[in-house]
């Protein structure tokens, strides 16, 4: 039988980039096949009738005259149950399928379906023939694991009358619904919904962040706080705890659905994630956070230019789970990786470069990225709201954030963690540099703290951040002059800062009852702090030496408050909070009848 499938052909070869010619019928960013192995790839240029094509797979053995199998298709993200707990490479194979497959090397041109086919789920229907649905409406429910209720969903921009809808155990590809469109054609329904992977998914309105993303990380909530559907950024030099940082908000920020995507990564911190999530225990569930987790492995072997692929998959089906209503953390780490493939492929592709190599284009394709996170009324006819909260790693070369990966994203986002080496080494977690970070979510969000912490909030973070500003003032006084030239007030502010540094900041991310803070629990602990150190300037004012202030026995429970279980935290920082205060009374007492 002829072979009738429209090809075009190799007249070029770059590395993972490829010219054909004969491509007058495709479009930007089609996908296609290269070669007798079929090589997946993509379209980034058009020229008449010969096309630059990113390929996704290592193209060694492709050579001029090869031929390009078109597909007339962009590259589109498959989405539907069965993602939740899956890992999948850069252009969504599941990877367990691939072992499977090909053993622990996946071979070029491997191609298996993003979801598995055969396994069944219990479809349990929430339309009802005859209901009229648009794109959006939930038609079903299918239980995707423990901690996920997977929504089945019109795709966007249909709309009909449901003449039959079941009840029972499908696959995917089943047919569970018929839908009646308006020219009077039936259309069958499945579990599956195809999506590209460039075009953000539509959604009824957008709207301004407002509301906090609770982390349980105390540096993040309290000095830079991200809003449910913000974008933030953490940079840092290698070593510098990027990853543990990410792994925390993954852990225990308020979202419903983690997707983790790691772009170039190294293969061994990529192995370590996989290890190490399906072992975490979700606090939300009590189950494995690969309940409700997604992976996306690329490392930094794999084709460069798959590393594109990942991040626009990645946040593809994070917009699939927020217009079911859920609130999605996306984690792309890094993005970095992503620029230096922009970089070789436009170097490749002769493109007349911008600062330090990069495209001219750098700073709009991050911004397509980042801009697709956002807090949303969902498509439907009942009112839903999602979310997709952004947060990306950048790795600068030796932690320069003046380099144009970092600049391009600090020009996007509103949330910079900027993390340092300094404070990594000295073993201070998270390594967030509360000198030259910052959030500006912070002004929209004052309302919320006020309501639902308390009045007093945004004024102790205000009195936290001025007194962090004045230690970096007066240590640099101290590394001239000496500590003994200091005042005793000046003395009393270094010591209230080191509490906030060292038994507030300071986190441990290992120790079960530290590694996450209730805001309530923070507002107690920096209560406690400042008013220790408002109470010490009353009683330096009456002649108290500060070196009996600095060996109260109450500094020692201050620094211990962090590790207080949340069972009895009311009563035991009351207890704190007395034992201060009686402290302070005895020595001033004391003081007065000295005079």
């Amino acid at each position: 039988m002829e072979n009738t499938e429209k090809t075009g052909k190799v007249i070029k070869v770059s590395g993972p980039l490829i010219t054909a010619s004969g491509m007058s019928d495709v479009h930007m960013y089609d996908v296609v096949r290269v070669g007798e192995k079929r090589l997946i790839g993509e379209i980034i240029e058009l020229r008449g009738d010969v096309a630059s094509v990113q390929v996704y797979e290592d193209t060694a053995g492709i050579g001029s005259g090869a031929p390009v199998y078109l597909t007339n298709m962009p590259l589109s993200a498959e989405l539907g149950p069965g993602m939740v707990e899956a890992m999948f490479d850069g252009i969504e194979r599941p990877l367990d399928a691939l072992y499977a497959l090909h053993g622990d090397r996946i071979q070029r041109g491997a191609s298996v379906p993003s979801l598995n086919r055969e396994k069944k789920w219990y479809f349990k229907p929430t339309a009802k023939v005859g209901d009229a649905v648009v794109g959006g409406d939930v038609i079903g429910t299918v239980q995707e694991t423990e901690a996920v209720l997977h929504k089945i969903m019109i795709p966007p921009y249909e709309k009909g009358v449901i003449t039959d809808i079941k009840e029972g155990e499908f696959t995917v590809a089943d047919t569970v619904a018929t839908l009646k469109k308006e020219d009077g054609t039936e259309k069958p329904l499945n579990m599956i919904q195809y999506w590209p992977v460039r075009r953000g998914r539509p959604c009824k309105e957008k709207f301004s962040p407002s509301e906090p993303m609770v982390t349980g990380q105390r540096n993040v909530d309290t000095l830079f706080p991200i809003a449910i559907g913000g974008v933030a950024a953490v940079p840092g030099p290698f070593g510098s705890g990027k990853t543990v940082v990410q792994h925390q908000i993954a852990k225990w920020a308020d979202a419903d659905i983690v997707i983790y995507i790691g772009c170039g990564e190294r293969g061994n911190e990529m192995t370590d994630v996989m290890n190490e999530f399906p072992e975490i225990i979700d606090p939300k569930t009590g189950l494995s956070l690969m309940k409700r987790t997604v992976l996306i492995a690329n490392t930094s072997d794999m084709p460069v230019a798959a590393r594109e692929a990942s991040i626009y998959t990645g946040i593809t089906i994070a917009e699939y789970f927020r217009d079911m209503g859920y609130r999605v953390a996306i984690i792309a780490d890094s993005t970095s990786r992503w620029a230096e493939a922009l970089r070789e492929m436009s170097g490749r592709l002769e493109e007349m470069p911008g600062e330090e190599g990069y495209p001219a284009y750098l700073s709009s394709r991050l911004a397509e990225f980042y801009e697709r996170a956002g807090y949303v009324k969902c498509l439907g006819s009942d009112e839903r709201f999602g979310a997709v909260t952004a947060i990306g790693a950048v790795s600068p070369p030796g932690g320069d954030t003046s380099e144009p990966v970092s600049q391009a994203t600090l020009r996007i986002v509103k949330v910079f963690w900027g993390l340092s080496s300094e404070l990594a080494y000295k073993r201070h977690f998270p390594a967030i540099d509360w000198l030259k970070s910052y959030s500006l979510y912070e002004p929209k969000m004052r309302d919320h703290y006020v309501k639902t912490i308390s009045p007093e909030w945004p004024e102790l973070v205000a009195k936290t951040k001025a007194m962090l500003q004045e230690e970096a003032e007066l240590n640099e006084i101290v590394q001239l002059v000496g500590i003994d030239s200091l005042s005793a007030n000046d003395r009393l502010t270094l010591a209230a800062s080191q509490m906030i540094r060292e038994d507030y900041l300071q986190q441990d991310a290992y120790d079960p009852t530290d590694a996450f803070t209730t805001p309530r629990k923070m507002y107690l602990m920096l209560g406690i702090i400042h008013a220790w150190y408002e109470t010490g300037k009353n009683a330096l004012a009456v002649g108290v030496p500060f070196e009996k202030i600095e060996k109260m026995p109450v500094c020692e429970k201050i620094a211990r408050m962090k590790f207080t279980e949340e069972a009895v935290r009311e009563e035991t920082f009351a207890g704190i909070a007395n034992d201060c205060d009686a402290q302070y009374t005895a020595l001033m007492e004391e003081a007065v009848a000295d005079e």
